[in-house]
């Protein structure tokens, strides 16, 4: 996915063990697939902002991209962040919708629906490093500043995570093991770096190796009221980019791969990328 690291949480690997032992592998093989298509959902909305995913870790519970959230702005975090959630409802619902033109595939698709459905709902809780909990930090850092966010994240994941407690003990007569995994999942969240989920800049990477294999050069116009983030979100990630920067009908400049590279790096997104020009 574009260079994009995936890992794997050690829980997750623990939960399709418990799946395997009881049976119920299929389940988890869904679950899996769903968390990457959740993630799927990030990521296009993140590209389409002009920032990728730096990395993709999964979860017993979804999905998490991880980078460095400082100098995005809250209105961007905020949809990057429900994305997921937001493409886990819509399958859901698209299976809902199946049945009634296909009644006889409910059998063979509820679960599909299902998972999608708890998925997303499970995302909008707002504990780190679910979805709902970016959206918090977000709101929060933006009222009251990082180090009162911090804390009123880490409080809120500790919170959530004594309730799954309570409520796995009030279940042990089903011995709903999940609620366990869910607790120490939220408990891990809450005392690891969830403050540094995100996403880092996107600029073409352009190597010696691809250049000997041959890349395509891309050229494009822009006016130099143009946002750098409106530049980065015109990039190729697979083409040689030149970016030739406009003042009216005057050509004022041509940005090279690497100046466009040397901008992104250093610029203010949503600063005129005329401000960065001689």
């Amino acid at each position: 996915m574009g260079g994009v690291r995936l890992t794997v949480h050690p829980l997750f690997y623990a939960l399709g063990v418990y799946y395997a032992l009881v049976g119920r592998l299929g389940e988890f093989i869904i679950c899996t697939v769903s968390a990457v298509a959740h993630e799927l959902g990030h990521s296009f909305v993140a590209a389409g902002a002009g920032y990728r995913l730096d990395k993709i870790t999964l979860m017993p519970f979804g999905a998490v991209a991880k980078g460095d959230i400082e100098g995005l702005k809250l209105i961007d975090e905020i949809k990057i962040a429900l994305a997921g959630p937001f493409l886990s409802l819509a399958i859901g619902l698209f299976f809902v919708a199946l049945w009634w033109i296909f009644p006889e595939l409910y059998a063979y698709t509820d679960i599909v629906a299902q998972t999608n459905f708890s998925m997303a709902l499970v995302n909008f809780l707002p504990v780190f490093p679910l979805d709902g909990g970016r959206v918090l930090s977000a709101f929060t850092t933006l009222k009251f500043g990082q180090k009162p966010s911090k804390i009123i994240c880490k409080v809120t994941g500790v919170v959530f995570s004594l309730l799954l407690v309570i409520a796995f003990f009030l279940t042990l007569d089903s011995l709903n093991i999940s609620l366990l995994f869910f607790s120490t999942f939220v408990l891990f969240g809450a005392f690891g770096k969830g403050s540094k989920n995100g996403y880092v800049k996107l600029y073409s990477a352009v190597t010696e190796r691809r250049l000997k294999r041959g890349m395509s050069v891309k050229v494009q116009a822009v006016d130099k009221s143009v946002t750098v983030k409106k530049v980065m979100s015109l990039l190729d990630e697979n083409s040689l980019n030149e970016i030739q920067v406009y003042d009216g009908d005057i050509k004022r400049r041509t940005l090279t791969q690497r100046d466009i590279n040397n901008i992104i790096l250093s610029a203010d997104l949503y600063s005129p990328i005329g401000r960065y020009i001689n």
